[in-house]
């Protein structure tokens, strides 16, 4: 149980204080490795005569660009830095507890603040793409007495995201840490590559592909 805990890690002395939380920290790091890595993958980068290392790179976040094309359209082009933003942020953390830190995603309040982020994103792109007149009228469609439930729609889509990956990380987490107790040798290896590795990007994918889905039908 206090595994589960997200304990506060120093407290800001300012607005009568702000608990930094591990996971805030943990959140930190990723952000201060993927800078890094960032920084070290685009140095010299070539128009001509690319070496090895920009070739894969460039083919990496070319298949993630055309995934997300194919799965948003072309239109919606603008938004999938975001989202390859985010499916980074999840995989990476998704599986950081394998060098000894706490995922941030085992945190509510981390799922929540993505699923709240995903939810604002998605009307956004409803309004942006056929107008506020039309987001609003929408409500009514087809019929005005499915107005309550559509609203409600907008809040139970982003509680699902969040809900979704909170479970999954935290019941991972949790099998791991009772093979860990049974045993604690041999047992714990082969489950760590499922729960900790395939698993973790298992829903970073899922997370970020629901959001791209529910953008096309707020699209509609």
């Amino acid at each position: 149980m206090e595994e589960l805990n997200v304990e506060t890690v120093f407290t800001i002395p300012v607005f009568g204080g702000i608990d930094v939380s591990e996971s805030v920290v943990v959140t930190w790091i990723i952000m201060a490795v993927v800078i890094l890595l960032s920084i070290i993958f685009v140095r010299n980068l070539r128009v001509e005569n690319p070496g090895k290392k920009q070739l894969v790179l460039e083919s990496a976040i070319g298949w993630i660009q055309d995934f997300f094309v194919d799965v948003m359209g072309k239109e919606n082009k603008r938004y999938v830095p975001y989202l390859i933003t985010v499916i980074l942020y999840l995989g990476i953390s998704n599986i950081i507890g394998l060098f000894g830190f706490k995922p941030p995603t085992k945190d509510l309040n981390v799922t929540a603040a993505l699923a709240i982020m995903s939810m604002f994103l998605i009307e956004y792109s409803g309004i942006h793409r056929n107008g506020l007149k039309h987001w609003v009228k929408h409500f009514a469609e087809p019929v005005p007495v499915v107005a309550p439930i559509l609203i409600l729609e907008i809040i139970i889509r982003p509680l699902s995201l969040c809900m979704r990956l909170f479970g999954n990380v935290l019941g991972a987490f949790v099998i791991m840490e009772l093979l860990k107790l049974v045993a604690p040798v041999l047992i714990p290896i082969p489950f760590s590559f499922y729960f900790d590795i395939f698993d973790g990007f298992l829903q970073a994918y899922v997370f970020v592909f629901l959001t791209a889905l529910f953008m096309n039908e707020e699209q509609e």
